[in-house]
């Protein structure tokens, strides 16, 4: 930041840049150098000349990635989630494929924070567990939720049976046409199962998992976009009292019979989210579906990234911002891979995001703060395509010289909301001594 602030204020010293008196340039100097070290905001920009200059101040500012489903062994009240077995994602990802290669998620300690191995000798971050204490669910609402300061003390409704009819009979009525399916059950087979009857009914398809959540598929071609996102929003409102699901989910779909493919034009209804660290802060730069989760309450407008690869690039982009809370979700691991038992591609996947950490970790500045952690599990290998109910790894990464160290598990998600509140020093908070 130094020599940065030094050449800009030396190119304003540059009379082929600044024409006129010697004083005039000086002047104009030094009143760069006070509004840059003043300034509140993250980035100043200048033009020196015909080109922009931008400098970095040095304001805090925190990375929060959230690798989606990667859980790390089965917490304490995992059996009454419905989990059976013990559930454990990553290392059980490990050893269905025999290892994969993740040299820089190692080098973070998130292998050695899911029990995979032993933290290296060059270990750069501070790693340990954090255990869910949300009574809401095993989800991605109640996980992000959480670890914005939100613990639920009561369940969101579930539905193994399925809907209730008078919650059907409304739904119907309400959108013109019956429905197909109305139980729990797999996306990927439902469409499988239900796809032809959809084409030539024109039907949706309904369904719900051991989560709380109504979800409706239905194909592009039979269903516009708009029209099925209407059909979403209908059944938001329904969706109240005792039938209050945590979220309805529209998942269109393309192809045909023994070809489905879901596509990336899914969207999330949640629940109003209660007052959360989000909410504070007010000017979050939120990546994939973390805004949707919180109904974009306290995130700025954006655009909507779907992928592993488009969180990748939009992360890059947002890196740029002058934004003090980044929050990115990478859901590639739980939704293409863990609800689809698919321990190789899981694997892949993480090697593909440690590619992406190795790529990432030099942009960040001295006054950066990146955690790493999860929502909730979604272990391949488990009898199940649904969630599980597991502590999450949690990393703590910043440049300050210090000695990483393991700090064993913490209860509760809401330990990165006090981390993020304390490090940027937000009203009624003292700086904690992690990061003093």
């Amino acid at each position: 930041m130094a020599s940065r602030l030094a050449a800009l204020i030396g190119r304003a010293k540059d009379p082929g840049l600044f024409p006129g008196s010697e004083l005039s340039r000086l002047y104009f100097a030094l009143t760069i150098g006070i509004i840059v070290r003043s300034l509140p905001a993250t980035v100043f920009r200048v033009f020196a000349g015909q080109e922009e200059i931008t400098v970095r101040c040095c304001v805090r500012r925190v990375i929060l990635l959230v690798m989606d489903g990667c859980g790390a062994g089965a917490a304490p009240d995992s059996a009454a989630f419905g989990d059976s077995g013990m559930p454990n994602t990553l290392r059980h990802v490990w050893e269905a494929v025999g290892g994969f290669q993740a040299p820089t998620l190692a080098r973070l300690g998130f292998l050695a924070a899911a029990g995979i191995q032993p933290p290296p000798d060059d270990l750069m971050a501070d790693y340990g567990r954090l255990q869910p204490l949300s009574l809401g669910g095993k989800d991605s609402v109640t996980g992000h939720w959480e670890m914005m300061g939100v613990t639920l003390t009561d369940r969101f409704p579930t539905y193994p049976d399925g809907f209730p009819e008078p919650l059907v009979a409304a739904f119907t009525k309400a959108i013109g046409r019956g429905v197909l399916a109305n139980r729990p059950a797999s996306g990927t087979q439902v469409i499988e199962e239900f796809g032809a009857e959809h084409i030539a009914t024109g039907k949706p398809i309904v369904y719900t998992s051991a989560d709380s959540v109504f979800q409706i598929a239905a194909h592009e071609a039979i269903v516009p976009l708009d029209s099925l996102y209407a059909m979403c929003a209908v059944a938001r409102e329904l969706c109240e009292g005792k039938d209050a699901v945590q979220r309805v989910i529209a998942r269109p779909f393309v192809g045909s019979p023994g070809s489905f493919t879901r596509t990336q034009h899914r969207r999330d209804f949640p629940l109003p989210a209660p007052f959360n660290l989000a909410t504070t802060l007010a000017d979050v730069y939120g990546i994939g579906v973390v805004p949707e989760l919180f109904g974009g309450v306290g995130f700025r407008d954006g655009v909507r990234t779907q992928s592993n690869p488009e969180h990748a690039a939009e992360l890059a982009r947002a890196m740029q911002s002058d934004a003090r809370f980044i929050f990115a979700n990478f859901e590639d691991f739980d939704m293409k891979y863990g609800h689809r038992s698919d321990a190789v591609g899981f694997a892949r996947c993480l090697e593909e995001f440690d590619a992406t950490m190795a790529a990432f970790l030099p942009t960040l500045g001295a006054e950066d703060l990146l955690l790493i952690t999860a929502d909730h599990g979604n272990d391949p290998t488990d009898a199940s395509t649904d969630h599980t109910r597991e502590y999450v790894p949690y990393i703590r990464y910043t440049l300050k010289k210090h000695a990483p160290k393991a700090f064993g598990d913490l209860r509760g998600l809401a330990v990165v909301s006090d981390d993020i509140s304390g490090y940027l020093v937000l009203p009624g908070n003292t700086m904690p001594s992690n990061f003093s």
